[in-house]
């Protein structure tokens, strides 16, 4: 993918449209945006067909597509002025330059799951750049790379290695919709993270359209902005159009297992002993724990108990799996019944609890599986929780019912990077990530008001069990409970609240980088990086 000067792309152009096209544009959006727009487009990229405003019969549809959470689907959510649905790199560009000509916020948008809306939803007039049209993707096994655009989903990213190879991956997240601009930009964890580390672990090279509209690859853009758009998140500092990942080797034969108690098969047990084990066990093995509150089996007062689901892969057959956990968690009494032999590829089908067979195609739908309202909120965990602390937590979580725990061994790998090598800190001394989960299928303020609070509550009970001084949370887990920048006079410090929360030591740097190359902080959000405050 060649590198032009802005100079080359935006040419002057005459450029004919429709009078219905440009009426309706213009109608619903600042006249002087669109114009500048389509008077910037290049001739043979016109701008025209990807904008659209309320206007178009198309615009809720176009919107709507890639909210993945229905929190921000409701009648009072501000929409924005109109979406452009970037068709080529040039309308990445123009979007940029007009946008800041004449002072509209941008909220760039690749995949649509930000925890928070925050790639769709402002407080403040906006336009959405949406990148799902630039979904490109060109696997070269020959040198196990692969050039990925920003529109593209995690499944795509799956689906096209499967096709070129059977013993290659790569480390990223289960849920196949998800978009890979946001995923890789702020981290990018997944079930072989223990192996591999994370997906910016794994990216030597990318694209960026930055504020002065200049599309730059790694060399260009210097390493320093490199480092910062590999965890540090993508929208503080322009808008990446493509990574560069390295394939992972993976075998023929993997094994995967979901592993199911309650507690009145032993459940508290065996969690308390995961505690210990999970992030010491050989790299080739993932084991996930989520709790969650069901009803009590045969209860006909609807007594709840709490269920533990253990959910596994492991790069490797099942008798090396099971000669494994005999040895290092006996405790969970792992069978061979309970293993599942199959390939990579059908193992990431597994993991988003697609029925047995599905045909790894499955992973091209853009479609979410679930799709309902949501709240959700991350910590870090250093110390095992003692037995009569995890006692407690389940006891709340029962009175609660609705929120779930999640929780994401670390260790292997993520153990052996330094903190620094990448804006994500979270390395060595981790023992797991805590996953707080809720959703709720009614609409309306109140609703979210009662599931939010619940998801508060159980947060703060886990005060005691996680880390301290920062308390720590994942960048790609959004959660605008622990700080919002409203970018005005004290945005470094507003910033900093958070900041120091996702990125501990590497904010400062973060800091420095963004100041540097978007010192007017034209890419901003409600938890974007600051400019220092001079």
């Amino acid at each position: 993918m060649a590198i032009r000067r802005l100079s080359q792309l935006l040419l002057p152009i005459l450029l004919v449209l429709s009078v219905s096209c440009i009426a309706s544009a213009s109608s619903s959006a600042p006249d002087n945006f669109v114009s500048c727009l389509l008077s910037h487009s290049l001739p043979s990229h016109p701008i025209g067909p990807a904008i659209y405003t309320p206007n178009n019969a198309s615009y809720s549809s176009v919107l709507e597509s890639y909210i993945r959470n229905l929190r921000f689907n409701e009648s009072y959510t501000r929409k924005p002025y109109l979406i452009i649905t970037a068709l080529h790199v040039s309308h990445v560009q123009q979007a940029i330059l007009c946008a800041q000509k004449h002072n509209l916020q941008m909220k760039i948008r690749s995949g649509g799951h930000d925890y928070e809306g925050v790639s769709y939803v402002a407080e403040v007039p906006f336009f959405i750049l949406d990148l799902f049209n630039l979904r490109t993707i060109n696997v070269d096994i020959k040198t196990e790379t692969a050039w990925v655009q920003a529109g593209a989903t995690l499944g795509e990213v799956y689906y096209r290695i499967y096709e070129k190879s059977k013993v290659h991956g790569f480390p990223a997240g289960v849920c196949p919709t998800v978009g890979v601009g946001g995923h890789f930009s702020g981290g990018g964890y997944g079930n072989m993270m223990r192996k591999y580390g994370l997906s910016v672990d794994n990216i030597v090279d990318a694209q960026i359209v930055d504020v002065h509209g200049r599309l730059l690859d790694r060399k260009s853009m210097g390493e320093d902005l490199f480092w910062a758009i590999t965890g540090g998140g993508g929208a503080s500092f322009g808008v990446v159009i493509a990574y560069k990942i390295n394939l992972v080797p993976v075998p023929e034969t993997v094994t995967v297992f979901r592993f199911i108690r309650t507690l009145e098969q032993n459940a508290t047990d065996i969690v308390y002993r995961w505690q210990y084990v999970a992030h010491k066990l050989d790299n080739d093995l993932f084991i996930r724990l989520t709790m969650d509150v069901v009803n009590v089996t045969g209860s006909q007062t609807g007594e709840k108990t709490l269920r533990a689901t253990f959910n596994a892969l492991f790069l490797g057959d099942s008798a090396r799996l099971l000669s494994v956990m005999n040895k290092s968690f006996p405790e969970m009494g792992l069978k061979q019944s309970d293993c599942q032999e199959m390939s990579w590829v059908e193992s990431t089908l597994f993991w988003t609890s697609f029925p047995n067979g599905t045909a790894p195609e499955a992973l091209l739908s853009r479609v979410p599986q679930v799709l309902t309202h949501l709240k959700r909120k991350s910590d870090y965990v250093k110390q095992p929780i003692p037995k009569a602390g995890l006692k407690w937590i389940i006891q709340k979580m029962i009175e609660l019912q609705t929120p779930m725990l999640t929780f994401n061994p670390y260790g292997g790998r993520m153990a052996e990077i330094a903190a620094s090598a990448k804006p994500f800190p979270h390395r060595a001394g981790n023992l797991w990530k805590v996953q707080y989960a809720t959703n709720w299928d009614a609409s309306g303020s109140e609703a979210a008001e009662k599931y939010i609070d619940l998801t508060r509550k159980l947060f703060e009970y886990m005060t005691p069990f996680v880390s301290k001084n920062p308390r720590e949370a994942f960048f790609n887990y959004k959660d605008l409970d622990i700080g919002i920048n409203h970018n005005d006079k004290g945005s470094y410090f507003e910033g900093r609240v958070y900041g120091v929360k996702y990125f501990k030591e590497n904010f400062d740097k973060l800091v420095l980088i963004k100041t540097k190359v978007d010192p007017g902080n034209f890419f901003r959000n409600e938890q974007s990086i600051p400019t220092l405050p001079y």
